[in-house]
C-alpha cells in the first residue's frame, strides 16, 4: 500500500455518434458484366470429326489364338515326387513320464532360513527445522525501470504502378516442337524348336541330404515301492475325535416380569421436547419492472420492419444457341441385323426316352444303346407303339443314332 497510492478516477467521455444523412442520388444498377460483356451473334461450329466408314467382311473369322498355336503341350512322362523316406515308427513300450528334473533334483524337505534384514530403529530429533534458504538470504529486490514506448511508423503505399508481367509469361513461350517418338521395341516371334530346359541351378546343386537317425535315451524301468502308502493326514493323525457329552449351559434363565402398564417414556422424550415454531415468511425482492397485462404479440423486429417485396426479374445475357439438326436420315442397320441369320431350334433326340423315327437295335460293349432308322415295313408293323407325332416328320437322310445309357 506504500508504493501504490490511490488516484482520482474520472468518468470516461463517450464520443457522440455521427448523424446519418441519407443520399438523395439514385443508385446506378449497372454492373461490370452488363457494360463489358455485350451479346454477339454466335453460330454453331462444324464438327472436325471424320465420318466413320464401316467395312463388313463376309469371310469367316479365324478363332484360333496365338497362345493355342504356339504353346503346345509336350508328351513327357510324369515324374515321381522327391520325398524323404519316412520309415520312423513309434515304439509300443510304455512311456516314462518322469523328467530329468525329477530324477536329478529330488525333494529334500524345507530348510529354515535366517533373515539378514537389519532392524530398523526410528530416530527422533528435538531440534526445530531450519527454514532459511539461499534464495531468502541472497535475493535482492531491484527497482523496476520505466518502459520506453516506441512509436509505430505509418505504412506508406508505393506510388509506382503494378507490373502484371510474371516469370512464366516472360520466360515460357508457346513454341511448337516435334512429337515424341516411340521407344518400344518391335516384338519378335522366336522360331526356336528346341524344347525348354526344365533343370535349374537349385535342382542341380541343392540335393537331398541323408537324414541321420535320431538318438533316443533308453527309459528307466519303473520299480513300484514295496511298502504300502500311509493315507493318514496330519489332521487325522494328531487331531483325533474325543468322545464325550456336549457341555451344559450354566447361565441362569431370566424370567420376564409381567405387569399391566408399559412405561413408554424415555430420557430423550423427557429432556428433548419439541419447541413451538412458525413457518418463516420468504423474503422476496421488490419488482422494478412493470410487466404488461395485455396479451403478447408475437411480432419480431424482422417481421415488423422487413416487408417482402416482389422480386426483380433480370434479363439473361446468355447467347441463344439453336439445336443442331442433321437432314441426313439415320441409318438403322447394324452388324447384328446384317450378319444374323435366324435358325430353327431343333430338340436333341437324346432327350427322348425313345427317339422318334428310330428303332432300338442292341446295346454295345460300352453300354451304348444303338438305334437304326425306321423302315417302311417296321413303320407298318409298329404303328400302334410309335412315338412319332404329326408335327415331327421323318427325315429322309437319317443316320444311325447312338444314345448313352
Amino acid at each position: 500500500m506504500r508504493d501504490y497510492g490511490p488516484h482520482r478516477v474520472l468518468p470516461m467521455k463517450l464520443k457522440p455518434p455521427e448523424q446519418f444523412i441519407p443520399n438523395e442520388e439514385n443508385m446506378d444498377l449497372t454492373t461490370t458484366y452488363k457494360q463489358d460483356f455485350n451479346p454477339y451473334p454466335v453460330c454453331r461450329v462444324d464438327s472436325f470429326r471424320p465420318c466413320e466408314n464401316r467395312h463388313t467382311s463376309k469371310d469367316r473369322m479365324e478363332s484360333l489364338p496365338t497362345y493355342k498355336a504356339d504353346y503346345l503341350p509336350w508328351n513327357q512322362p510324369k515324374r515321381d515326387p522327391i520325398k524323404p523316406d519316412l520309415s520312423y515308427r513309434p515304439t509300443a513300450a510304455r512311456f516314462d513320464y518322469r523328467t530329468t528334473h525329477q530324477d536329478d533334483f529330488p525333494f529334500k524337505g524345507i530348510v529354515p532360513t535366517v533373515s539378514c534384514k537389519p532392524h530398523c530403529q526410528q530416530s527422533l530429533y528435538t531440534l526445530p527445522l531450519e527454514d532459511l534458504t539461499n534464495y531468502k538470504l541472497n535475493y535482492v529486490a531491484h527497482p523496476l525501470e520505466k518502459r520506453v514506448q516506441v512509436e509505430m511508423t505509418r505504412f506508406k503505399p508505393s506510388e509506382a504502378p503494378f507490373d502484371p508481367l510474371t516469370t512464366h509469361k516472360e520466360a515460357f513461350r508457346g513454341l511448337t516442337g516435334e512429337p515424341a517418338k516411340s521407344v518400344k521395341p518391335n516384338p519378335k516371334v522366336s522360331s526356336c524348336e528346341i524344347p525348354f530346359n526344365n533343370t535349374t541351378e537349385f535342382r542341380e546343386k541343392y540335393q537331398v541330404w541323408p537324414i541321420p537317425q535320431t538318438f533316443s535315451r533308453v527309459p528307466m524301468t519303473y520299480v513300484p515301492p514295496e511298502e504300502k502308502m500311509d493315507l493318514l493326514t496330519t489332521v487325522q493323525a494328531h487331531y483325533t475325535y474325543q468322545k464325550g457329552d456336549p457341555a451344559q449351559c450354566i447361565r441362569p434363565v431370566i424370567q420376564p416380569k409381567k405387569s399391566g402398564h408399559f412405561e413408554s417414556s424415555t430420557t430423550n422424550r423427557d429432556d428433548f421436547k419439541q419447541w413451538p415454531t412458525a413457518k418463516p415468511v420468504p423474503i422476496k425482492p421488490i419488482a422494478q419492472l412493470n410487466l404488461p397485462k395485455g396479451p403478447m404479440d408475437y411480432l419480431t423486429t424482422t417481421k415488423t420492419y422487413f416487408v417482402p417485396h416482389p422480386p426483380i426479374v433480370t434479363k439473361s445475357c446468355k447467347p441463344f444457341i439453336p439445336p443442331a439438326r442433321n437432314e441426313i436420315p439415320l441409318i438403322g442397320e447394324t452388324t447384328y441385323n446384317i450378319s444374323y441369320t435366324p435358325k430353327e431350334q431343333v430338340k436333341c433326340l437324346a432327350s427322348y426316352p425313345e427317339p422318334p423315327g428310330y428303332v432300338f437295335d442292341e446295346v454295345d460293349a460300352f453300354g451304348h444303346k444303338l438305334y437304326h432308322p425306321v423302315s417302311h415295313s417296321d413303320q407298318i408293323g409298329s404303328r400302334k407303339n410309335s412315338y412319332l407325332s404329326a408335327n415331327e416328320p421323318e427325315s429322309p437322310n437319317q443316320k444311325e443314332l447312338a444314345v448313352t445309357a
